[in-house]
């Protein structure tokens, strides 16, 4: 079956937008995919707008552009409301439910409600949002595997946060359990 993933991956700086990001084309290079990356933001970082434009393919990427991404991630309100009439026909919107309270307008689409923040926050992990999304993303499309998931991290966290290892994989199980 031909892989071809475009994510879009938005919300505020600050939420692991970037990081997302680095980790979805770090684990589609480990897989063998070609990966392509652009990741966006504003000189006000965090609490700002941040926005990632992730391709994952086992074809060649012609272009890391693109208008209409198989996965949208939307971390906030105001990235649920720029992106949500952008996702593919036929593809995944993963919404942080714990922040965006209305439902989409989409019915061409399979959308996934993620209270992400919230479960974070009830684990001491607050911080981690992003991986719970992550994992729940492994689990509703089969883009990864948990256990490249554990072979990815070490080579993105800083070696002077090794214990952040665990940490952001409980993040990713949490997800995957949801």
């Amino acid at each position: 079956m031909a892989v071809n993933h475009q994510i879009t991956i938005a919300g505020f700086g600050g939420q692991g937008i970037q990081f997302t990001g680095k980790f979805l084309i770090y684990a589609g290079m480990k897989a063998g995919y070609e990966v392509s990356c652009i990741p966006s933001y504003g000189p006000e970082m965090r609490g700002g707008t941040s926005a990632c434009f992730v391709v994952v393919s086992d074809d060649k990427i012609g272009s890391p552009i693109f208008s209409d991404p198989s996965i949208l991630i939307a971390m906030n309100g105001p990235s649920f409301d720029k992106y949500e009439m952008t996702t593919a026909s036929g593809g995944y919107t993963f919404v942080d439910s714990s922040l965006v309270e209305r439902k989409s307008t989409r019915e061409d689409v399979t959308t996934v409600y993620v209270p992400a923040t919230r479960v974070a926050k009830e684990n001491g992990i607050s911080s981690l949002a992003n991986m719970v999304m992550v994992g729940k993303i492994l689990k509703e499309t089969g883009i990864f595997t948990y256990e490249l998931m554990e072979e990815v991290m070490p080579k993105l966290v800083s070696a002077k946060r090794p214990q952040m290892i665990e940490t952001n994989l409980k993040a990713i199980r949490l997800g995957m359990e949801l």
